[in-house]
């Protein structure tokens, strides 16, 4: 798994637009170096960190803007939460994190709207003597990214490709069964890292037959939805409906959809189409996807618990405020295209309305929804 992982993160880290650099100073930077590691040698308590989220295109983004905004105040620093804008958010991020520079962030975390368009604020934040921790999202491209905090992404996919195979034959006991795939943004690193899961599972299977692609659409270029919307995964389900299903009595039994938003959109093409709902896969625990899943038709979701994943970070904003390396629990998996990113992997949980009760158990939002 892990090679197969690294050759697809390498293949999909290109190379950097050159811009011109600038490391600011600030009179709190004094108190601070980067060792060969990169972990400081700590820094003042009250320090400024800053957190640099892509646009609000889902729930856990907003939730993780939020929990970061009370969790560093909380730890007593200065949080600079920032999100990109809806249109053009690379060069926002860009610019936001520049800014966080000239603040004197000394840790500055990114959940990277597009993973291999930072590496020039990556350098200059590495200059400025900050630690650059990429949240959710690996950057790729450069070797200035110091660590890694996320899900294993890989296994989400593995996870999201065995629930679309329980889910059908649980329906259908025998196949073959016909699927469609769809994958996530191509500008986020982590689309690709989702699909070579999921194909991980369902490749062999496709290969030998058990499962039939029906619009033949296999390739994750083919698959992609740029920017997570909605209205396109809507579109393409609505193109994908009427050239392959509207005629000739094929049924389609089951949907790898990435995450929940567009899990969303394609029952909604499906049910427009007049034609049963497939097996369809989720991630990300939204509101609208747990109550589809409680009333029978999204089939799964991915739980990926942002409140963790939020604080395992400011613990290793902590540990390096205090001069300590942070955490990690993979050193082998994650290759950037450059080098291999020591990572802090949590694990996610399959949630099907089986164990919807169960997994949400702690949530005070989801589990009343599990009743």
């Amino acid at each position: 798994m892990r090679k197969f992982l690294t050759r697809s993160l390498a293949v999909s880290a290109i190379a950097l637009v050159a811009l011109s650099t600038a490391a600011c100073g600030s009179s709190d930077r004094d108190t601070a170096s980067t060792g060969s590691s990169g972990a400081t040698k700590g820094f003042a308590k009250d320090a400024t960190i800053g957190v640099a989220l892509p646009s609000k295109t889902s729930e856990n983004w907003v939730l993780a803007g939020d929990l970061f905004t009370n969790g560093l105040k909380d730890a007593g620093f200065k949080g600079d939460v920032q999100y990109a804008g809806a249109s053009t958010t690379v060069a926002d991020q860009q610019s936001q994190i520049s800014s966080m520079i000239t603040k004197g962030a000394k840790v500055i975390v990114i959940g990277a709207t597009d993973a291999a368009q930072l590496g020039t604020q990556v350098k200059q934040a590495k200059d400025s003597g900050a630690v650059v921790i990429a949240y959710d999202r690996l950057i790729t491209g450069t070797a200035d990214v110091d660590y890694y905090v996320a899900f294993d992404n890989f296994k989400v996919g593995q996870l999201q490709g065995q629930a679309l195979l329980d889910g059908m034959k649980a329906k259908k006991p025998t196949g073959p069964w016909t699927i469609e795939l769809f994958s996530g943004s191509p500008d986020d690193n982590n689309a690709g890292v989702f699909f070579n899961g999921a194909m991980d599972v369902l490749k062999p299977l496709i290969d030998k037959g058990d499962l039939v692609v029906g619009s033949g659409q296999k390739d994750v270029k083919q698959t992609a939805i740029q920017g997570w919307k909605a209205e396109g995964a809507q579109a393409r389900m609505d193109t994908i409906m009427t050239s392959t299903y509207a005629t000739g009595g094929k049924t389609l039994d089951g949907v790898l959809s990435p995450n929940d938003t567009l899990a969303r959109a394609i029952i909604t093409s499906v049910k427009a189409a007049g034609k049963p709902v497939p097996v369809v896969t989720g991630q990300d625990s939204e509101v609208e996807s747990v109550k589809s899943i409680m009333a029978g038709e999204q089939y799964s979701t991915i739980n990926k618990d942002t409140r963790k994943l939020v604080a395992q970070t400011i613990e290793m904003v902590k540990k390096l405020q205090a001069g300590s390396e942070p955490d990690v629990n993979d050193t082998k998996s994650y290759n950037n295209g450059v080098k291999v990113v020591p990572s802090y992997l949590l694990p996610p949980v399959i949630v099907t309305k089986a164990n919807a009760a169960e997994a949400y158990a702690n949530d005070p939002k989801l589990s009343p929804l599990t009743k």
